[in-house]
Protein backbone atom coordinates (compact mmCIF):
# COMPACT_ATOMS: atom_id res chain seq x y z
CA UNK A 1 0.00 0.00 0.00
CA UNK A 2 2.60 2.31 1.15
CA UNK A 3 5.08 1.70 -1.91
CA UNK A 4 1.81 2.39 -4.34
CA UNK A 5 1.01 5.47 -2.56
CA UNK A 6 4.78 6.47 -3.37
CA UNK A 7 4.73 5.63 -6.62
CA UNK A 8 1.93 7.67 -7.57
CA UNK A 9 3.32 10.73 -6.02
CA UNK A 10 6.17 10.05 -7.60
CA UNK A 11 4.16 10.33 -10.96
CA UNK A 12 1.88 13.50 -10.03
CA UNK A 13 5.57 15.29 -9.85
CA UNK A 14 5.92 15.86 -13.65
CA UNK A 15 2.22 16.45 -14.16
CA UNK A 16 2.89 19.58 -11.38
CA UNK A 17 5.72 20.85 -13.20
CA UNK A 18 3.85 20.16 -16.42
CA UNK A 19 0.49 22.61 -15.13
CA UNK A 20 2.92 25.10 -12.99
CA UNK A 21 4.52 26.07 -16.90
CA UNK A 22 1.27 25.91 -19.03
CA UNK A 23 -0.58 28.08 -16.49
CA UNK A 24 2.52 30.54 -15.93
CA UNK A 25 2.81 30.84 -20.34
CA UNK A 26 -1.08 31.16 -20.55
CA UNK A 27 -1.35 34.13 -17.64
CA UNK A 28 1.23 36.31 -19.19
CA UNK A 29 -0.51 36.21 -22.60
CA UNK A 30 -2.76 38.14 -20.95
CA UNK A 31 -2.39 42.16 -21.72
CA UNK A 32 -0.92 43.85 -18.98
CA UNK A 33 0.64 43.36 -15.72
CA UNK A 34 0.93 44.02 -11.81
CA UNK A 35 2.51 47.33 -12.91
CA UNK A 36 -0.49 48.33 -15.30
CA UNK A 37 -2.69 48.21 -12.17
CA UNK A 38 -0.99 49.76 -10.35
CA UNK A 39 -0.22 52.42 -12.14
CA UNK A 40 -4.30 52.78 -13.17
CA UNK A 41 -4.48 53.29 -9.49
CA UNK A 42 -2.33 56.35 -9.19
CA UNK A 43 -4.24 57.92 -11.84
CA UNK A 44 -0.60 60.26 -12.65
CA UNK A 45 1.97 57.67 -13.68
CA UNK A 46 4.61 58.43 -15.83
CA UNK A 47 6.93 56.08 -18.02
CA UNK A 48 9.86 56.26 -14.72
CA UNK A 49 7.23 55.04 -11.94
CA UNK A 50 5.88 52.21 -14.41
CA UNK A 51 9.97 51.14 -15.00
CA UNK A 52 10.95 51.20 -10.78
CA UNK A 53 7.54 49.09 -10.64
CA UNK A 54 8.67 46.36 -13.01
CA UNK A 55 11.67 46.31 -11.48
CA UNK A 56 10.37 45.74 -8.17
CA UNK A 57 8.19 42.91 -9.24
CA UNK A 58 10.31 41.71 -11.76
CA UNK A 59 8.48 42.15 -14.47
CA UNK A 60 11.36 43.51 -16.33
CA UNK A 61 13.31 40.31 -16.56
CA UNK A 62 12.60 37.77 -19.89
CA UNK A 63 9.70 35.54 -19.06
CA UNK A 64 12.00 32.05 -18.89
CA UNK A 65 14.14 34.26 -16.22
CA UNK A 66 11.14 34.98 -14.22
CA UNK A 67 9.81 30.76 -14.99
CA UNK A 68 13.10 30.05 -13.38
CA UNK A 69 12.77 31.95 -10.43
CA UNK A 70 9.61 31.30 -9.83
CA UNK A 71 9.91 27.10 -10.21
CA UNK A 72 12.96 27.84 -7.88
CA UNK A 73 10.65 29.43 -4.98
CA UNK A 74 8.14 26.47 -5.57
CA UNK A 75 11.02 23.72 -4.49
CA UNK A 76 11.76 25.69 -2.01
CA UNK A 77 8.42 25.76 -0.79
CA UNK A 78 8.17 30.05 -1.13
CA UNK A 79 5.15 30.66 -3.12
CA UNK A 80 6.12 34.31 -3.86
CA UNK A 81 4.77 37.55 -2.21
CA UNK A 82 1.11 39.26 -3.17
CA UNK A 83 1.74 43.31 -4.27
CA UNK A 84 -2.51 43.38 -4.07
CA UNK A 85 -2.59 42.10 -0.40
CA UNK A 86 1.05 42.96 0.52
CA UNK A 87 1.84 39.90 2.32
CA UNK A 88 2.98 36.32 1.31
CA UNK A 89 1.02 34.45 -0.75
CA UNK A 90 1.36 31.10 1.38
CA UNK A 91 -0.10 33.52 4.31
CA UNK A 92 -3.25 34.30 2.55
CA UNK A 93 -3.46 31.15 0.56
CA UNK A 94 -3.70 29.64 4.13
CA UNK A 95 -6.01 32.06 5.73
CA UNK A 96 -8.78 31.30 3.12
CA UNK A 97 -8.43 27.68 2.35
CA UNK A 98 -10.10 26.34 4.75
CA UNK A 99 -13.40 27.96 3.79
CA UNK A 100 -12.94 26.39 0.28
CA UNK A 101 -12.47 22.92 1.88
CA UNK A 102 -15.23 23.62 4.31
CA UNK A 103 -17.59 24.91 1.35
CA UNK A 104 -16.49 21.56 -1.14
CA UNK A 105 -16.90 19.00 1.47
CA UNK A 106 -20.52 19.86 2.65
CA UNK A 107 -21.32 20.23 -0.97
CA UNK A 108 -20.05 16.64 -1.66
CA UNK A 109 -21.64 15.59 1.41
CA UNK A 110 -25.24 17.15 0.11
CA UNK A 111 -24.71 15.74 -3.50
CA UNK A 112 -23.30 12.17 -2.47
CA UNK A 113 -25.77 11.70 0.18
CA UNK A 114 -29.03 13.08 -1.59
CA UNK A 115 -27.78 11.93 -5.15
CA UNK A 116 -27.41 8.25 -4.21
CA UNK A 117 -31.15 8.72 -1.63
CA UNK A 118 -32.64 10.06 -4.82
CA UNK A 119 -31.01 7.34 -6.90
CA UNK A 120 -31.88 4.29 -4.57
CA UNK A 121 -35.18 5.56 -4.26
CA UNK A 122 -35.65 5.97 -8.20
CA UNK A 123 -34.73 2.43 -8.52
CA UNK A 124 -36.51 0.57 -6.23
CA UNK A 125 -39.84 2.28 -7.17
CA UNK A 126 -38.56 1.83 -10.88
CA UNK A 127 -42.17 3.17 -13.71
CA UNK A 128 -43.60 4.51 -10.75
CA UNK A 129 -44.94 8.01 -10.22
CA UNK A 130 -42.30 8.32 -7.59
CA UNK A 131 -39.26 7.54 -10.50
CA UNK A 132 -40.68 10.28 -12.83
CA UNK A 133 -41.06 12.83 -9.98
CA UNK A 134 -36.92 12.11 -9.25
CA UNK A 135 -36.29 11.91 -12.64
CA UNK A 136 -37.76 15.69 -13.13
CA UNK A 137 -36.20 17.03 -10.34
CA UNK A 138 -32.48 15.38 -11.24
CA UNK A 139 -33.14 16.97 -14.55
CA UNK A 140 -33.91 20.47 -13.16
CA UNK A 141 -30.93 20.54 -11.22
CA UNK A 142 -28.75 19.30 -14.08
CA UNK A 143 -29.59 21.78 -16.71
CA UNK A 144 -29.93 24.94 -14.04
CA UNK A 145 -26.64 27.43 -13.92
CA UNK A 146 -25.13 27.38 -10.48
CA UNK A 147 -25.19 31.23 -10.58
CA UNK A 148 -29.03 31.45 -11.33
CA UNK A 149 -29.38 28.99 -8.52
CA UNK A 150 -27.50 31.03 -6.28
CA UNK A 151 -28.85 34.27 -7.24
CA UNK A 152 -32.86 33.01 -7.12
CA UNK A 153 -32.13 31.37 -3.62
CA UNK A 154 -30.58 35.01 -2.35
CA UNK A 155 -33.58 36.25 -3.75
CA UNK A 156 -36.59 34.14 -2.27
CA UNK A 157 -34.34 32.87 1.23
CA UNK A 158 -32.69 35.77 2.00
CA UNK A 159 -34.82 38.98 1.17
CA UNK A 160 -38.01 37.61 0.39
CA UNK A 161 -38.32 34.99 3.37
CA UNK A 162 -35.82 36.29 5.68
CA UNK A 163 -34.72 32.05 6.45
CA UNK A 164 -31.03 32.57 5.46
CA UNK A 165 -28.16 34.94 5.46
CA UNK A 166 -27.52 36.34 2.34
CA UNK A 167 -23.45 35.53 2.21
CA UNK A 168 -20.32 35.25 4.47
CA UNK A 169 -18.99 32.42 6.10
CA UNK A 170 -20.34 33.73 9.47
CA UNK A 171 -21.96 36.71 11.21
CA UNK A 172 -19.66 39.74 11.45
CA UNK A 173 -19.33 40.91 14.77
CA UNK A 174 -21.65 38.50 16.53
CA UNK A 175 -18.65 36.94 18.19
CA UNK A 176 -20.18 33.67 18.58
CA UNK A 177 -17.81 30.79 20.30
CA UNK A 178 -18.44 27.28 20.87
CA UNK A 179 -21.74 26.17 19.38
CA UNK A 180 -23.32 29.03 18.83
CA UNK A 181 -20.83 29.50 16.06
CA UNK A 182 -20.64 26.36 14.58
CA UNK A 183 -24.31 26.94 13.91
CA UNK A 184 -23.92 30.06 12.84
CA UNK A 185 -20.77 28.39 9.92
CA UNK A 186 -23.83 25.62 9.36
CA UNK A 187 -26.62 28.42 8.59
CA UNK A 188 -24.04 30.52 6.31
CA UNK A 189 -22.98 27.49 4.83
CA UNK A 190 -26.36 26.09 3.63
CA UNK A 191 -27.23 28.27 0.77
CA UNK A 192 -23.52 28.15 -0.84
CA UNK A 193 -23.14 24.31 -0.32
CA UNK A 194 -26.68 23.25 -1.76
CA UNK A 195 -25.75 25.56 -4.98
CA UNK A 196 -22.67 23.99 -5.40
CA UNK A 197 -24.02 20.49 -4.96
CA UNK A 198 -27.20 20.29 -7.16
CA UNK A 199 -25.84 19.96 -10.43
CA UNK A 200 -23.44 17.10 -8.85
CA UNK A 201 -26.66 15.87 -7.42
CA UNK A 202 -28.32 15.01 -10.54
CA UNK A 203 -25.89 13.32 -12.03
CA UNK A 204 -25.27 11.19 -9.08
CA UNK A 205 -28.81 10.19 -8.89
CA UNK A 206 -28.95 9.44 -12.49
CA UNK A 207 -25.89 7.35 -12.43
CA UNK A 208 -27.26 5.20 -9.13
CA UNK A 209 -30.55 4.80 -10.30
CA UNK A 210 -28.51 3.07 -13.29
CA UNK A 211 -26.06 1.31 -11.97
CA UNK A 212 -29.09 -0.35 -9.67
CA UNK A 213 -30.77 -1.26 -11.99
CA UNK A 214 -27.48 -3.45 -13.34
CA UNK A 215 -27.22 -4.81 -10.48
CA UNK A 216 -30.74 -5.65 -9.35
CA UNK A 217 -30.18 -8.05 -12.99
CA UNK A 218 -27.39 -10.03 -11.52
CA UNK A 219 -27.26 -13.49 -9.83
CA UNK A 220 -26.84 -13.27 -6.53
CA UNK A 221 -29.43 -10.28 -6.20
CA UNK A 222 -32.00 -13.36 -7.49
CA UNK A 223 -30.40 -15.92 -5.18
CA UNK A 224 -31.04 -13.13 -2.11
CA UNK A 225 -34.53 -12.82 -3.28
CA UNK A 226 -35.13 -16.59 -3.06
CA UNK A 227 -34.15 -16.82 -0.20
CA UNK A 228 -36.90 -14.81 1.47
CA UNK A 229 -34.89 -11.93 1.99
CA UNK A 230 -37.07 -8.53 2.29
CA UNK A 231 -36.79 -5.86 -1.08
CA UNK A 232 -35.09 -3.62 1.60
CA UNK A 233 -32.68 -5.75 2.86
CA UNK A 234 -31.49 -6.74 -0.68
CA UNK A 235 -31.53 -3.19 -1.50
CA UNK A 236 -29.31 -2.10 1.18
CA UNK A 237 -27.08 -4.38 1.72
CA UNK A 238 -26.86 -6.58 -1.20
CA UNK A 239 -27.36 -4.12 -3.94
CA UNK A 240 -25.98 -0.74 -3.06
CA UNK A 241 -22.68 -1.76 -2.30
CA UNK A 242 -21.98 -3.04 -5.21
CA UNK A 243 -23.70 -0.03 -7.54
CA UNK A 244 -21.96 2.53 -5.48
CA UNK A 245 -18.60 2.18 -7.47
CA UNK A 246 -19.24 3.83 -10.39
CA UNK A 247 -21.01 6.94 -8.23
CA UNK A 248 -16.96 6.75 -6.01
CA UNK A 249 -15.27 7.12 -9.53
CA UNK A 250 -17.77 9.68 -10.96
CA UNK A 251 -17.02 11.54 -7.33
CA UNK A 252 -13.48 11.47 -7.55
CA UNK A 253 -13.36 12.99 -11.23
CA UNK A 254 -15.44 16.02 -10.06
CA UNK A 255 -14.32 17.07 -7.21
CA UNK A 256 -11.49 19.33 -9.85
CA UNK A 257 -14.78 20.65 -11.49
CA UNK A 258 -16.33 21.54 -8.28
CA UNK A 259 -13.55 23.53 -7.32
CA UNK A 260 -14.22 25.55 -10.72
CA UNK A 261 -17.84 25.87 -9.95
CA UNK A 262 -16.90 26.95 -6.46
CA UNK A 263 -15.40 30.01 -7.86
CA UNK A 264 -18.96 31.28 -8.70
CA UNK A 265 -20.04 30.11 -5.64
CA UNK A 266 -17.90 32.26 -3.33
CA UNK A 267 -18.63 35.01 -5.75
CA UNK A 268 -22.22 35.28 -5.32
CA UNK A 269 -22.56 34.33 -2.13
CA UNK A 270 -19.80 36.42 -1.06
CA UNK A 271 -18.00 33.23 0.64
CA UNK A 272 -14.24 34.34 1.58
CA UNK A 273 -12.29 31.05 -0.04
CA UNK A 274 -9.36 30.65 -2.48
CA UNK A 275 -12.07 31.07 -5.62
CA UNK A 276 -12.85 34.22 -5.08
CA UNK A 277 -9.70 34.87 -4.08
CA UNK A 278 -8.71 33.86 -7.60
CA UNK A 279 -11.44 35.49 -9.30
CA UNK A 280 -10.28 39.02 -8.00
CA UNK A 281 -6.33 38.21 -8.87
CA UNK A 282 -7.03 37.85 -12.03
CA UNK A 283 -8.34 41.38 -12.56
CA UNK A 284 -5.48 42.46 -10.13
CA UNK A 285 -3.03 40.63 -12.53
CA UNK A 286 -1.85 39.48 -8.64
CA UNK A 287 0.00 36.16 -11.03
CA UNK A 288 2.01 34.92 -8.57
CA UNK A 289 -1.38 34.38 -6.13
CA UNK A 290 -2.89 32.93 -9.37
CA UNK A 291 -0.22 30.63 -10.25
CA UNK A 292 -0.16 29.34 -6.56
CA UNK A 293 -3.89 28.64 -6.65
CA UNK A 294 -3.75 27.36 -9.49
CA UNK A 295 -0.55 24.57 -8.15
CA UNK A 296 -2.79 24.15 -5.20
CA UNK A 297 -5.52 23.41 -6.65
CA UNK A 298 -3.59 20.57 -9.01
CA UNK A 299 -2.20 19.16 -6.08
CA UNK A 300 -5.95 18.98 -4.29
CA UNK A 301 -6.70 16.99 -6.85
CA UNK A 302 -4.15 14.51 -7.78
CA UNK A 303 -4.44 13.85 -3.82
CA UNK A 304 -8.36 13.35 -3.84
CA UNK A 305 -7.67 10.76 -6.96
CA UNK A 306 -5.44 9.06 -5.07
CA UNK A 307 -8.09 8.66 -1.81
CA UNK A 308 -10.82 7.83 -4.60
CA UNK A 309 -8.28 4.68 -5.90
CA UNK A 310 -7.80 3.62 -2.52
CA UNK A 311 -11.57 3.46 -1.29
CA UNK A 312 -12.69 2.15 -4.34
CA UNK A 313 -10.52 -1.08 -3.59
CA UNK A 314 -11.95 -1.22 -0.16
CA UNK A 315 -15.38 -0.82 -1.46
CA UNK A 316 -14.49 -3.73 -4.09
CA UNK A 317 -12.05 -6.11 -2.20
CA UNK A 318 -11.86 -7.92 -5.65
CA UNK A 319 -9.33 -4.79 -6.69
CA UNK A 320 -5.98 -5.35 -5.95
CA UNK A 321 -3.55 -2.30 -5.58
CA UNK A 322 -0.48 -2.66 -6.97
Amino acid sequence: MMSYIARRLLQAVPAVFGIIIINFFVLHLAPGDAADVLAGEAGAANEAYMKQLRETFGLDQPLYVQLYEYVANILQLNLGYSFRHNMAVADLIAERLPATLWLMLSAVFLAVGLGILLGVTSARFVNTIVDRIASVLALLCYSTPVFWIGLMMIVLFSVELGWLPSGGFETIGADFTGLDRVLDVLWHTLMPALALSLFYLAVYARLMRASMLEVYRLDFVTTAHAKGLSPARVAFKHVLRNALLPVVTMAGLHLGGMLGGAVVVEVVFSWPGIGRLAFDAIFQRDFNLVLSILVLSSVLVIVINLAVDLLYAWLDPRIEIR
